[in-house]
């Protein structure tokens, strides 16, 4: 533990529960559907509204090996190719293996998916998949069906539901393992203000971290607090320096800022070129794959050419599919391009990397547990071996589904459905350590935000250096050293959500810049100019970050491509020793990247 907690007043209600859930996307929810059927108390804590977390913005669709002539190990293949070659395959295994079945699953429970004329899931390809096998709802709004399916399932299910509610920091017993977490609940509800939930599991589904960035396509919620709060609490996160950066995004402006529209990849996938002014289509003879490669390298394609014609953005042209296709496949991103001027029926679409998604996060073994006990991780705020160092297309809707039904089974089979771990001492007779007795963080003003952004998108955006990162780490550190030196002066920043999100976003930044400086190599989503090439003799390991009780990141590097357990035999391991999930292997016959 690091005894480190954000400065906020004291909980000032609380309530009980078996598992707390914070997030409500398509992890959080499938988890907490799981456990509340086992007739376990289950809380969702959401930031938002119920249905605004980043599941409901993501468009291509879900990834699974459904169709005719399609394996889970054709779908393997590709993803190890795609994460080039820092995929825990174990894994992966597990997320192909079981992620058909829990398609299946998603649509028992009410997800309505687009179908063919005989009746079969309608499947497109997306980059980095050599067969059809994404699932797609509304055409081009998947993200939003599954959303309204798990929204309506939980609903029914009459879980207790916190929304418009941050979750500040992770309660811990005296021995260390997670209890619950405060929380700030903003505006008029059954509860105000900062609480708490005590809990013996919780469960951190809180999304992404693509507000670090300037330009990013997700949705302003998505600050980084699941990790920031996981390092605080003395959890390991890996691979942060691995944020994909989505190769089309809708370009409104070299000074445009915040969310940002996404232009699917199943727009490629369906056929459409990726050009320049010109009408030249670059992606021909760099890959395979052609406009169909990974998304690193389709980003670094369409980077290189802006620089190469000093140009802001390169093109989409769809122009071919005609207005009967644009209408009926991709209704959302149709309509967003017309709002912002731009009409795909009859203009190439001007697009240019951001921000997308981050790869890494807090470190999990197989069943969704990090190194804290009692605190799980999953979805986009986990990091689980999936996607090494490049997330494969459409492969975090389904990595939600299938760790999250993981997490559910393990919680249910650890705690025998009473709520409590099994041999742990009963919740009445384990005080939770009071956060009031811990260091508090010097917290940043409202307007730190921007700064923290437009220093990380010159220094750790698509393209990095040596000296960009050690230019970011410098002025990222001046702003701590200035929230501390203002502490409890005039200046001093009041405690409240926007203070809040700007100093989790601070603490992530760091760590991320921290990582990037270390890997000094290209690979995947990662790219250093001044280190262009992969090396696999000295960089194919995974870096693992902690903070120290002063806030500094400590960075380790794996000794090979296998993660070590999380908890070998450790406190919170209810058997004693490692379970055989969370044993790693070196996949040392993943594919090399192409």
């Amino acid at each position: 533990m690091t005894g480190i907690r954000l400065t906020a007043p004291a909980p000032g209600w609380a309530i009980d529960a078996d598992v707390v859930v914070v997030g409500s996307g398509v992890a959080g929810l499938t988890t907490a559907l799981r456990c509340a059927a086992a007739g376990l108390a289950t809380v969702v804590v959401t930031k938002a509204r119920l249905d605004d977390g980043s599941t409901r913005w993501a468009q291509g669709g879900i990834a699974a090996a459904l169709g005719e002539g399609d394996t889970p190990e054709q779908h393997l293949d590709d993803t190890l190719v795609a994460g080039v070659g820092l995929c825990d395959e174990a894994a992966v295994r597990a997320l192909v293996t079981e992620g058909p079945d829990a398609v299946r699953r998603l649509i028992d429970t009410g997800a309505h998916f687009d179908t063919t004329d005989t009746g079969a899931i309608a499947l497109t390809r997306e980059g980095g998949h050599h067969r059809r096998r994404i699932a797609h709802a509304g055409g081009d709004a998947t993200g939003a069906e599954i959303s309204r399916a798990l929204v309506e399932a939980v609903r029914s299910a009459a879980l207790r539901i916190i929304e418009n509610a941050l979750v500040l920091d992770l309660l811990t017993d005296g021995e260390g393992r997670a209890e619950g977490v405060t929380l700030h609940v903003m505006g008029e509800g059954q509860h105000d203000g900062v609480g708490a939930v005590h809990a013996p599991a919780v469960v951190l589904a809180t999304g992404g971290m693509g507000q670090v960035f300037s330009a990013t396509t997700n949705p302003p919620v998505s600050t980084g607090d699941g990790v920031a709060l996981a390092l605080r609490a003395g959890a390991e996160v890996s691979d942060l320096e691995f944020v994909q950066f989505h190769p089309t995004v809708l370009f409104l402006g070299a000074d445009s800022e915040g969310q940002q529209p996404l232009v699917s990849e199943a727009v490629r996938g369906e056929g459409a070129h990726l050009v320049d002014a010109s009408g030249t289509r670059f992606m021909l003879g760099q890959h395979e794959l052609a406009e169909l490669a990974p998304r690193d390298i389709v980003a670094k394609a369409i980077t290189r050419q802006m620089h190469l014609q000093g140009t802001e953005h390169m093109y989409l042209d769809g122009r071919h599919f005609g207005a009967e296709m644009w209408e009926q496949r991709f209704p959302t991103i149709l309509a967003a391009c017309r709002t912002h001027g731009i009409d795909p029926v009859t203009q190439p679409i001007p697009v240019a990397p951001a921000a997308h998604y981050a790869s890494g996060g807090v470190r999990t073994d197989l069943s969704g547990r990090t190194t804290v006990p009692g605190l799980y991780a999953c979805g986009e705020v986990a990091c689980t071996g999936v996607h090494g160092a490049n997330r494969l297309a459409s492969n975090s809707l389904l990595e939600g589904l299938v760790f999250a039904e993981r997490i559910a089974a393990d919680i249910i089979g650890t705690t025998g459905g009473t709520g409590a771990p099994s041999g742990a001492t009963p919740r009445s007779s384990r005080p939770v350590v009071d956060p009031a007795g811990t260091h508090t963080v010097p917290l940043l003003t409202a307007e730190s935000r921007t700064a923290i952004q437009r220093i990380m998108t010159r220094g750790a955006g698509v393209v990095r250096s040596a000296d960009s990162l050690a230019a970011a780490a410098e002025e990222l550190d001046a702003l701590r050293q200035a929230a501390a030196a203002e502490e409890d002066g005039p200046k001093d920043a009041v405690p409240g959500v926007e203070a809040w999100e700007a100093t989790n976003l601070l603490l992530v930044s760091r760590v991320l810049v921290a990582a990037a400086r270390e890997r000094e190599e290209t690979r995947g989503c990662h790219w250093r100019e001044d280190r262009p090439d992969r090396d696999d003799a000295a960089w194919r390991r995974h870096l693992v970050v902690r903070i120290t009780a002063d806030r500094q990141p400590v960075v380790r590097t794996t000794d090979s491509a296998a993660f070590p357990p999380v908890r070998p035999g450790g406190p919170g391991d209810p058997a004693g020793t490692a379970p055989p999930t969370s044993l790693r292997t070196d996949p040392a016959d993943a594919p090399e990247e192409p």
